[in-house]
Order: structure tokens, then sequence, then C-alpha cells
């Protein structure tokens, strides 16, 4: 037995395409592979906001410097020019941790590199060095964020504190 989405009218037939109720379309029984999926990435994405803990004018004045703490070790800057700013340091602990966080997993791969050598395990070394991608993503989520005025953690390594 499921329930209608749209109605919440519960739905006997398993094999029902409609909703008897309100005759709107219902998901098969077993879901929806790409329902999972943007389920799932939405479920990730969302992530604690704080962007009404900041001064309004901390956020204007400083969010076209807060970008530089996404890309890599250009986070030194806002970290030195505008240590006073929370909405600054906000975003480059978020920075920091990404950086510390890529820079570990590059050294890891880079071992397991090395380990591995020519050896038939070789292609799980070149897919380990395409999820670079996520750090890739991670970064533009937090550029959009920082010019966008907001203060949104990143998705899974956002809530590790290194800046007070």
């Amino acid at each position: 037995m499921r329930q209608c989405q749209h109605c919440g009218a519960m739905i006997d037939d398993d094999r029902a395409r409609v909703c008897p109720a309100c005759g709107q379309p219902i998901a098969p029984a077993g879901g929806d592979f790409s329902q999972k999926v943007n389920q799932t990435i939405g479920e990730i994405q969302n992530t604690p906001d704080y962007s009404n803990y900041f001064h309004p004018a901390d956020v204007g004045q400083n969010k076209g410097i807060s970008v530089l703490s996404y890309l890599g070790i250009l986070l030194l800057i806002p970290l030195f020019a505008k240590k006073d700013s929370p909405y600054t340091r906000f975003h480059v602990n978020q920075g920091l941790v990404l950086f510390i966080t890529e820079t570990l997993y590059g050294i890891i791969v880079r071992v397991i590199r090395g380990i591995l050598g020519g050896t038939i395990l070789s292609p799980l070394v070149t897919i380990l060095s395409l999820l670079d991608i996520v750090f890739l993503v991670l970064s533009i989520i937090g550029i959009v964020n920082a010019a966008g005025g907001k203060a949104k953690e990143l998705p899974v390594i956002g809530k590790i504190r290194i800046l007070q």
C-alpha cells in the first residue's frame, strides 16, 4: 500500500500508474532511481546556513575577498587581510578544511600510486584520481556561497572547525 504524493490518498494497487482519487501520475512502487538520486543530492546540499549570524555590512564588504578562501593557498590572503571579519573567517575556515582534506587525499593517492606502481590495480589509482572532481565541486559551492553573501557549510566536511 502506498500513499499519493499529491493528495495523500492511500493506493491499494502497487501497479497503479495514477492516483484513483486525484488522477495524478504516481511513482513506481520501487521508486524512481533518478528521483532517489536527486533526493540524495538535495540532502547533501542541505547544509546549515549561518548567514543571519553575520552583520549585513560585514557580508557586503567582505564577500569578494571571501571567495579567495576556496582557491587553495590563496586562502591566506583573506585570513590575514580580513582577520577581524567574522564572515570572512567563516569562509576561511571552510576553505582551510577543504584545502587540508584535499591535500591529505592527494598524499594518500600518491602513496597508493607509489605502492601499486604498474600493477594490475593501477586503474584503481586512476579512478581515485578522478575523485578530484569532488574537490572542484566543493570549491565551486563555496565560491558561490561566499560571492552570494551566504554562510553555508560545505557538504560533508563543513562541520569541521579549525578557526574559531
